[in-house]
């Protein structure tokens, strides 16, 4: 009990430090860029996102990084608990542009955050503007790595919701090999339906061997949405 309250008192100023800190790094990645230096950007969102962890006293643990190619770009599909989760993702692919909901972008200094890192908002979904986003997100994946989040909002219980086959689309259209991982903690950490950080969360992220655009091709899109969550949640830690 006294614990939940000293954690309640504490997340205020933490979250202030956090927001201050965030309006540096976008200060700094706004100069950046008028400068074309994008790569610059993209070490400097690496340490944003590494730094803020750190900022509330958190070590992000990574499992599984020699997974990836760097040479290569995929479509980076993992379960979604917390507003942390995109930085989680930051702190060890920087270069990845994201697919998620529209009004995260009205967040105060973190929607600007997500504009500079190529977000592509999900909005209404009617035929034209789905039209419109999967062209989006199929452009960028000519030039980078896109992170999608196939549950489509935060799970409120801790557990994985059911993917969505939004992603398949663009896996098919593109023919990049799935990056899945598993992020672990985090929803003990900050879910969405409570205002308090809790510091005693351990976080950790598992980044899990690619599925091939050649197997992915052989399968139903069920059989992929299956597959992709089989693997998501092998990893998954429940407690």
């Amino acid at each position: 009990m006294l614990r939940n309250v000293f954690y309640s008192v504490i997340t205020i100023p933490v979250f202030g430090l956090l927001y201050l800190f965030t309006a540096v790094i976008v200060l700094i990645t706004l100069t950046l860029s008028s400068f074309k230096r994008d790569k610059a950007v993209r070490r400097v969102m690496r340490f944003w996102a590494k730094t803020s962890f750190l900022l509330i006293g958190k070590k992000l643990s990574v499992r599984g990084i020699e997974n990836i190619d760097t040479c290569k770009n995929y479509i980076l599909l993992a379960n979604h608990s917390s507003l942390f989760d995109i930085m989680a993702i930051i702190a060890f692919y920087p270069q990845v542009s994201w697919f998620g909901r529209e009004r995260l972008l009205n967040i105060p200094v973190f929607g600007r955050v997500l504009k500079m890192i190529g977000y592509v908002p999900m909005k209404s979904a009617d035929i034209k503007n789905t039209k419109k986003m999967m062209e989006q997100l199929i452009q960028k994946t000519e030039g980078c790595t896109v992170a999608v989040f196939p549950e489509g909002t935060r799970t409120l219980t801790g557990k994985l919701g059911r993917f969505r086959r939004g992603f398949i689309h663009i896996q098919r259209a593109s023919g990049l090999d799935i990056l899945p991982v598993t992020l672990n903690g985090l929803y003990l950490l900050k879910p969405k339906h409570r205002q308090t950080i809790n510091f005693s969360a351990k976080i950790e992220v598992v980044i899990h061997t690619p599925l091939s655009n050649e197997e992915i091709s052989t399968l139903t899109d069920r059989e992929v949405l299956n597959t992709v969550k089989d693997v998501i949640e092998s990893a998954y830690d429940y407690a």
